[in-house]
């Protein structure tokens, strides 16, 4: 059985979880409207990837005798200046998450909830591979510049980076 602390502090990671999947489907539907489909479609497997994350708590919390609560999430930004300030707000909040997920880590260690702690384990992992992402998708970024054609190359880029990341994930399954 979860301790009431725990379970209200795994709540509030799956509300941030699932706020994390509508700004980035909100990301999403700003690309399209800006024609850029390789990060759309980047954005649009991020959000899924992000319910995921949320889902994974959900169900934690079931088989460990908790109650989830499904969050209420706020409108997220809609529109960015560019496809730059876009990928700096995504990689702050990515670190934000990792900060969640650290605490977390140190309630159940301080609680002594192995079965948490351990369970916790994946989202580290996930978290540093997302970060990592993240801080690379900004140097490529930062290398390709601000010039006229710089949208091009870095929407191609970014389709270069999905397709990767789904083929990662074919060969992970």
């Amino acid at each position: 059985m979860i301790s009431k602390k725990m379970e209200k502090a795994l709540n509030e990671q799956i509300a941030l979880e699932g706020t994390a999947s509508f700004i980035y489907l909100a990301m999403a539907a700003w690309c399209d409207s800006e024609g850029l489909e390789g990060c759309t479609q980047f954005m649009h497997r991020q959000s899924t990837e992000e319910r995921e994350h949320m889902l994974r708590l959900f169900e934690y919390l079931s088989e460990v005798d908790g109650v989830a609560i499904t969050p209420a999430i706020k409108q997220p930004q809609r529109t960015y200046k560019s496809v730059q300030e876009m990928f700096k707000k995504v990689y702050e909040h990515e670190k934000k998450v990792t900060a969640s997920i650290n605490k977390l880590i140190a309630l159940a260690s301080k609680e002594g909830d192995q079965t948490t702690f351990n369970f916790l384990q994946w989202y580290v992992s996930e978290q540093r591979e997302e970060e990592n992402l993240m801080r690379s998708i900004l140097d490529k970024i930062k290398l390709i510049g601000e010039g006229p054609h710089s949208l091009y190359y870095i929407d191609k880029e970014i389709l270069a980076v999905n397709a990767a990341e789904l083929a990662a994930e074919g060969e992970n399954n």
